[in-house]
């Protein structure tokens, strides 16, 4: 898991899996895994259900359609560009590029390994 957050107004948990790559339904399943998780060892009986939210470099609206039909968890996915393109221009100086961001995976990346 790369970022967990707790929304005040949802109240609700809130994943985010940052992917330096294509996307691939097999990241679905490890997003899963990690809203089970936080929805038992976090989640208070009264929060709701733990949002997922995969941030990839492109990604196929067929394959996304297909990885997460039948998923009951809510899940989305989405590009950098799709972001980036429906932030007001306001914030974009405040926010690092699309390559800064693809460097920064990468480093990341590469010292898992």
């Amino acid at each position: 898991m790369d970022l967990l957050f707790f929304h005040t107004k949802l109240r609700c948990y809130v994943v985010v899996e940052l992917k330096a790559k294509e996307f691939d339904p097999r990241d679905v399943g490890q997003i899963n895994f990690y809203l089970s998780a936080v929805d038992d060892k976090l989640r208070h009986p009264e929060d709701r259900p733990t949002i997922g939210m995969i941030l990839c470099k492109t990604k196929s609206k067929l394959k996304v359609e297909y990885a997460i039909r039948d998923f009951n968890s809510p899940i989305s996915i989405s590009s950098y560009d799709l972001i980036m393109e429906s932030l007001p221009k306001d914030l974009e100086p405040n926010l690092p590029t699309i390559e800064q961001i693809e460097t920064e995976l990468s480093k990341n990346f590469t010292k898992k390994k």
